[in-house]
């Protein structure tokens, strides 16, 4: 709009100048229709004089009035005698006139003179009629070109609302496509005027790019949720999809669907990790998927799930028990195939148990997972399938534990344990380091039982201390036995053992007991186990110090503990959490996270391990930001004691 008014202006503008040009230009043609007029006045009295004997001056200023309009008339002798004398009465001068004597007109008298008859005529003409005529053209040469000027912007005006009106409209429609992420239509710009073509391209342009945007928002959400999905060591879809699939599966209108449910869980990934490194438990959980996908694959509708960092989730709908012993036995199979290759105690256990439609998803899981535990008290790579629904929780969570607490009480009774060695190689002569020993239980059947899973049952069931005493009575006669009074050893301790008083006054005794022993002892207690109660915590480190003994704080680094809690309780040795070390050659993060955790426990006198090492470059990586010592599967494997 601004650029109508301009326009409008510029005509305005140009109307008025024209205005002013017609209207000099017509008082020009005035003055000389006016003067024109004068003359042939004259020339009409002098014809009048010429052309008769004068001896009345009223019979001339009657011919003279009746040939001409006359505004005054005086008839006289040259020596001034006045024969006749005639004046209208003064009239208003109209704007033509005024305009006329602006521009230079003079409205005056004539004379003219007759020397034969010595006769002299006054005149001046009467000039109004011809002045209302031009005064009426002039009121037109005024008004028309600004009514002229004006029409045409109306008009223009007119025409300009339409095309801004189409044009808005298609640019919202080219908008609301772009809203609701729709390809705009071509008509819609080729309704705009050909003013706008470079607005329709420019349109095109950004309905192209928007159309773009929006296609590559669309992977980038789906790659999102496709990765929000997807489990990145083995491909599978994660527990956020299986809740999502069996929700949906809940919601299916057939009342009669029916199947097997199975959890498969890697019991050696904690052990693998923590020996042979992260890269070595990823191995082994993608071989154990690798598996299950084979065996599922013969099934039909069957899907594979990775609940968590051990466990996978299999669906096998419309499948019959029988059908589920069959699909366990080859699993089983196969599981005993691959730990014949990768020398391990066991490779995964099998919880089964069969559900119908409306199966609350929470009691599927718990009842898989004490399957799982029953499992776990048979033959290596065992499983165990549920077959009754009603009830099923209860009864098989108490059978579990009872096969759990028989295994634990043959275990101690008979003291059935093997004992390994994980060196810590100290990164320099004036480093001191130790031997981390390392459990496994058996059954009486002589087979490996899950390290992780049997010290959490005992854990729930109330026996871990009396687990951790078995362990470190065994310790300490194999070392007097052996005669390795020489060599320094790290004993693992749970939290509950640690904060137990009867178990902290055995201990103190039973080191007081082999002083030559206890000296050469490191007890490791995790920096969450010693977080939980820290007056216990103080008081037990307390007694190990008396007793000769070490302390070192495992799993370094996951909590937030600050220094002024290691300057209270004083350990020895800090082991750094294998998440720091894990690709520190190329984790700058991490790289600084360790130097400065390192730095700190050197000032006040605390050394500091790395567990979890697995490659060279982690190792070299380590040693030049000072560490005290590496453990883990590229330092050295396990050895029997």
């Amino acid at each position: 709009m601004k650029n109508f008014r301009t326009l409008l202006i510029a005509q305005l503008v140009a109307a008025l100048l024209l205005v002013v040009i017609l209207v000099l230009a017509f008082l020009q043609f005035g003055k000389q229709q006016l003067q024109q007029q004068e003359t042939q006045a004259q020339i009409v009295v002098e014809q009048m004089l010429s052309g008769q004997i004068i001896s009345d001056g009223k019979a001339l200023s009657r011919q003279l009035e009746r040939s001409l309009a006359l505004k005054s008339l005086q008839i006289s002798k040259l020596d001034g005698t006045i024969l006749y004398e005639q004046n209208s009465a003064p009239s208003q001068p109209n704007l033509m006139q005024r305009l006329l004597t602006v521009s230079g007109k003079v409205f005056q008298a004539q004379t003219v003179r007759d020397e034969q008859q010595e006769i002299r005529v006054r005149f001046e003409l009467n000039p109004q009629q011809q002045l209302q005529a031009l005064q009426n053209h002039l009121w037109l040469i005024v008004f028309l070109p600004l009514l002229l000027g004006w029409l045409p912007v109306f008009f223009v005006k007119s025409s300009m609302e339409r095309k801004y009106r189409r044009a808005a409209e298609a640019v919202n429609h080219a908008i609301e496509g772009f809203l609701n992420q729709q390809k705009p239509d071509n008509q819609a710009f080729q309704k705009l005027p050909a003013e706008f073509n470079d607005l329709a391209q420019a349109l095109q342009r950004l309905a192209a790019h928007n159309r773009q945007q929006y296609e590559k928002m669309t992977a980038d959400a789906q790659q999102i949720a496709e990765a929000a999905y997807k489990d990145p060591v083995t491909g599978l879809p994660n527990r956020n999809r299986f809740v999502q699939t069996y929700e949906e599966f809940s919601k299916g209108d057939s009342q009669t669907d029916f199947g097997i449910f199975a959890i498969t869980r890697c019991t050696e990934l904690q052990t693998l990790n923590q020996t042979r490194g992260f890269q070595e438990g990823d191995n082994y959980v993608s071989q154990v998927a690798d598996i299950i996908k084979k065996v599922t694959a013969t099934y039909k509708n069957a899907a594979l799930f990775r609940l968590n960092s051990s466990d996978f989730g299999i669906l096998l709908p419309r499948v019959t028990a029988k059908e589920a012993e069959n699909f366990a036995l080859q699993l089983q199979s196969r599981f005993n195939e691959y730990q014949k290759l990768a020398e391990l105690d066991s490779v995964a256990y099998t919880g089964l148990v069969s559900y119908e439609t409306g199966k609350a998803l929470g009691e599927l899981l718990a009842t898989a997972d004490t399957s799982i535990s029953l499992a776990q008290t048979k033959q290596p790579n065992a499983w165990h399938l549920q077959k009754e629904s009603s009830g099923l929780e209860n009864a098989s969570n108490s059978y579990g534990n009872q096969n759990w607490r028989n295994v634990i009480e043959d275990v101690l009774t008979n003291n059935r344990l093997t004992l390994l060695l994980q060196s810590i190689q100290p990164s320099s002569r004036a480093a001191k380091a130790y031997s981390e020993i390392l459990v496994r239980f058996k059954t009486h059947e002589d087979q490996i039982l899950p390290t992780a899973s049997f010290l959490a049952m005992a854990e729930k069931l109330d026996k871990i201390i009396a687990v951790d005493r078995m362990i470190i009575e065994t310790a300490l006669t194999t070392i007097k036995e052996r005669n390795m009074q020489d060599q320094y050893f790290g004993i693992n301790l749970s939290p509950r053992t640690v904060h137990d008083d009867q178990f902290v006054i055995w201990l103190e005794r039973r080191l007081l007991k082999d002083a030559n022993i206890a000296s050469k002892l490191v007890f490791e207690v995790s920096e969450f186990g010693l977080q939980q109660n820290l007056k216990t915590s103080k008081r037990f480190i307390d007694m190990v110090h008396r007793a000769g003994a070490r302390i070192t704080v495992e799993k370094f680094g996951v909590g937030i503990t600050s220094f002024k809690f290691f300057r209270d309780l004083k350990p020895d040795y800090v082991k750094m959490d294998g998440s720091y070390t894990r690709h520190i050659d190329s984790d700058k993060n991490n790289q600084y996270f360790m130097r400065l955790m390192i730095d700190l426990a050197h000032r006040i006198g605390v050394g500091v391990f790395a567990e979890s090492v697995e490659t060279q470059e982690e190792k070299h990586m380590l040693e030049s930001l000072f560490i005290d010592g590496n453990q883990g599967y590229y330092i050295g494997k396990p050895t029997p004691m």
